[in-house]
């Protein structure tokens, strides 16, 4: 396995950074802050002009016929800005599952609609209450779906939603309409930037072709599980570049705190994180692109790499010191955006545990 980006890969980094960069006083996070959408407008316009949300969809449904490795390029680069965008609850949660499980006709209508512009997210079961969740029952030759899908991202944006239901106790994926009667939105006050919101379903119809299968509905976890990956990769490394950028400015008793040696210690240490971070991450990512079994290295991925971004985070306060902590630094906009992602589709111990008895570890 060779993780060195081909040189299509250095261009679509290289612009999306570019780009975000020269976007981020606009449209990043602590300029959205304030907007109910919880992102830019403007700059998903050019986001879809670009080719972005078809970037890993095949030309014929619309896409640009790259894969999912080059989309978590895309996901990488907004976190390092710290850019709030539907692209990964759209792309990897709802295109990625389709586009590897729909059928023909649901990656017709589905994929070319995503790579269109339209927002999507998805609802899968809440990992820390397996038990709970929407729950689906068959109704002639359709479905009724029943219940709360919790903290699902962007949705008050979203047109449609991809919602993952128990049917016959078995997990299930099902398009519903954000605009069907019995479907209530409960926005929800979170430290992320995706303007979660509850989602409570009362005996909504959804026709057969809105069913995707039990591989599909787990596969929106283990998208989601890489895709945040790749964006807590970017966003711990530029929690470490803005850190070794103050340690060889900030001056103490005469010279750069950089030159202590406690700090350059500190900054080692983030720097092993995030190293370490991006080559589990990517691991995982390229298993998925070509299409195999990626479960047990998505979880050994989202298990460290969350723990490892929170460690930054840490230890990049520790080397800012009181001026990290102040609204107008824009380091504490990491740490609460790695406090979000580290939940996002399981946390840690859920992840240990999940590798643990996939390899029947006591």
């Amino acid at each position: 396995m060779d993780l060195s980006r081909t040189e299509d890969q250095e261009l679509i980094a290289d612009t999306a950074r570019e780009l975000l960069e020269s976007r981020a006083a606009s449209a990043g996070a602590r300029a959205v802050a304030g907007d109910p959408a919880g992102y830019s407008a403007a700059l998903w316009k050019e986001m879809v002009d670009l080719g972005w949300t078809g970037l890993a969809f095949p030309e014929e449904h619309g896409g640009v016929g790259g894969d999912f490795l080059d989309v978590c390029l895309l996901f990488e680069q907004l976190g390092y800005a710290q850019v709030p965008s539907p692209l990964l609850a759209s792309v990897a949660c709802c295109g990625m599952p389709v586009a590897r499980f729909g059928t023909s006709e649901q990656k017709e209508r589905w994929l070319g609609a995503i790579s269109g512009g339209q927002v999507v997210t998805a609802a899968p079961l809440p990992w820390d209450r397996p038990g709970d969740g929407p729950a689906a029952a068959r109704d002639g030759d359709g479905f009724v779906l029943n219940g709360t899908a919790t903290f699902v991202p962007f949705a008050a944006s979203a047109e449609h939603i991809l919602v993952v239901a128990r049917l016959d106790d078995e997990p299930r994926a099902f398009w519903v309409d954000a605009t069907s009667p019995g479907v209530m939105l409960q926005p929800l006050g979170t430290v992320g930037w995706d303007r979660p919101c509850h989602v409570e379903l009362s005996g909504v119809r959804v026709p057969a072709e809105a069913a995707l299968g039990m591989d599909a509905a787990n596969a929106i976890s283990l998208f989601g599980a890489a895709a945040t990956c790749a964006e807590m990769v970017g966003a711990a490394q530029h929690v470490l570049d803005m850190t070794v950028e103050y340690a060889t400015e900030r001056e103490q008793f005469g010279r750069a705190i950089g030159s202590f040696q406690a700090v350059q210690h500190h900054c080692a240490n983030m720097s092993i994180d995030v190293l370490g971070s991006r080559f589990i991450a990517y691991e995982a990512i390229w298993l998925l692109s070509v299409n195999r079994d990626a479960t047990q290295e998505v979880s050994m991925a989202k298990a460290w790499v969350s723990e490892a971004y929170e460690r930054v985070c840490a230890l990049g306060h520790q080397v800012h010191g009181a001026i990290g902590f102040t609204q107008e630094h824009d380091l504490h906009l990491f740490s609460e955006h790695a406090m979000a992602a580290s939940l996002s589709y399981g946390d840690g111990d859920l992840h240990y545990d999940t590798l643990a008895t996939d390899l029947n570890l006591p």
